[in-house]
């Protein structure tokens, strides 16, 4: 199984992008999804998070901001971000609890996905 972050990339203050976090491989199902972000001499910290049925959760710092959503027919989680701030600049990782079809879960983390907001 493996997991990939996408859609990074040099955004102005106020500006928006879309964050792709996809598992590809042998997958009985996709679990709890979370997007991660680390920014530069700070620790990682989780953004937002949503379940297998759908409900979400999300830092403070990103609420109404930040949307979070799955499409399971395509292994796809997706991160939108609107009217990102200097401070949203960080590495994006997602994480995800993947059951094989002998049902066993595992944790997979994608490799991160540069965001950058310019003030």
């Amino acid at each position: 199984v493996q997991l990939q972050a996408f859609g990074g990339g040099l955004v102005q203050a106020g500006g928006s992008l879309r964050l792709s976090c996809v598992a590809s491989g042998t997958i009985f199902s996709i679990n709890a999804v979370g997007w991660y972000r680390q920014a530069p001499g700070k620790q990682r910290e989780l953004v937002t998070a949503i379940s297998s049925y759908g409900s979400t959760n999300y830092a403070d710092s990103v609420k109404g901001r930040f949307t979070i959503s799955r499409d399971n027919a395509k292994n796809t989680v997706y991160l939108q971000m609107n009217s990102l701030k200097p401070q949203d600049t960080a590495v994006y990782y997602c994480n995800a609890l993947i059951s094989d079809y002998y049902n066993r879960a595992r944790d997979y983390w994608g490799q991160g996905t540069l965001v950058t907001v310019s003030s």
